[in-house]
């Protein structure tokens, strides 16, 4: 979360950290539908449902990336195709390399690569793509329409929130006429979208949060307590509980909540645990696209072989350490890879002080 302007939002950095982990944590549990943990397991200490789930990290970042932009960008002038070219260079050489090596790992096993492809052509415009990819391209579709959200935001009596409600009714038509609603909330931007919009209407009223630490950790709480119930009533397995009608907008609006009460009521220090923790959120990236790669190779290697990782409680302690392993690898994908294509950057939105127009280079790892 570094701007040319010398910012550092750590805070974020730790958000983002905390996403990542939920994510892999998820992988690394069930690696297999029944190993180590099976799907239908619930943690019977209930705010580690949020691991048992850990695909809600997915939501934890959608709602940090509409919280970071409202947090930049609001009321100031973009410029536009500035804006793309800076998303363009922080994202594609990872995802390009990911891909990459997927197809050569499709090649060694000597499987057809024509299903690969199809696959990566569809992920252009779907979310279809490998290795937590299609997460970006839910994330471009978001950039597409940032100036109207952006403009949305401006517009008294929190008109922005429309966007949410017609989502939600948009996803209890679907459920409605299907039955089902899970592929459209969790794959695509009509259930993102809640939680993209909820991050950007926060930020705005990120002051009110400061200090409330009883509201916003009994808020916290009931969250946890709610992933519990969805988690024993089949969780992300059951695509059709109807409870996805409205995941997306709960998860948007606690996360949101958390961010603003974390970022504004704490300092946070720039050395020893916190900023070993923020140097993972700024690998998480690469943690991210990477992790496919070895996480459930690595779990069913130790439960197989080594330890039996049937506990859950045992099985999250190792994933954390594997996860801790990864850093080294993402120091060297942010000093090699991420940081020379970082340097490439414009400057992409202007502000006014005292009259006049000032053009701010953003260098920001959103």
């Amino acid at each position: 979360m570094k701007s040319s302007t010398g910012s550092h939002f750590i805070a974020l950095d730790h958000v983002r950290a905390l996403a990542a982990f939920l994510v892999f944590v998820w992988h690394f549990l069930h690696a297999r539908p029944s190993v180590p943990v099976p799907f239908a397991y619930t943690p019977s200490i209930f705010p580690f449902a949020l691991l048992d789930e850990g695909h809600t990290g997915v939501a934890l970042f959608m709602t940090l990336s509409g919280y970071l932009f409202a947090r930049l960008l609001d009321g100031k002038e973009i410029f536009y195709g500035a804006f793309l070219w800076n998303r363009a260079l922080r994202l594609l050489p990872l995802l390009a390399i990911a891909l990459t090596i997927r197809i050569i790992v499709q090649l060694i096993q000597g499987r057809s690569l024509i299903s690969l492809f199809c696959l990566l052509a569809k992920g252009l415009v779907l979310p279809a793509l490998p290795n937590g990819g299609w997460s970006l391209t839910v994330e471009f579709h978001f950039y597409l329409i940032l100036p109207l959200l952006l403009w949305l935001l401006r517009q008294p009596r929190g008109l922005i929130l429309w966007v949410v409600v017609a989502a939600i009714a948009v996803r209890a038509c679907y459920f409605g006429m299907t039955g089902e609603v899970r592929n459209l909330a969790y794959w695509t931007m009509v259930g993102r979208i809640d939680q993209f919009v909820l991050g950007m209407f926060i930020c705005q009223f990120r002051s009110a949060f400061t200090g409330r630490h009883l509201i916003v950790l009994s808020t916290l709480f009931a969250f946890t307590g709610f992933y519990w119930v969805f988690d024993f009533g089949g969780g992300f397995m059951r695509p059709g509980n109807p409870l996805w009608i409205l995941l997306p907008t709960i998860e948007g609006l606690a996360y949101a909540i958390g961010i603003a009460w974390y970022e504004t009521s704490f300092t946070h220090s720039t050395t020893g645990v916190s900023r070993f923790i923020s140097r993972i959120g700024e690998y998480s990236y690469f943690i991210y696209l990477f992790h496919f790669f070895i996480v459930f190779r690595v779990s069913n290697m130790i439960h197989q072989h080594h330890l039996n990782l049937s506990n859950f409680y045992l099985t999250c302690l190792w994933a954390a350490v594997v996860f801790v392993g990864m850093m080294p690898f993402g120091y060297l994908s942010s000093r090699l890879i991420e940081t020379p294509f970082l340097r490439l950057r414009k400057p992409y939105f202007r502000v006014s002080l005292s009259g006049d127009v000032v053009t701010i280079p953003q260098r920001v790892h959103a």
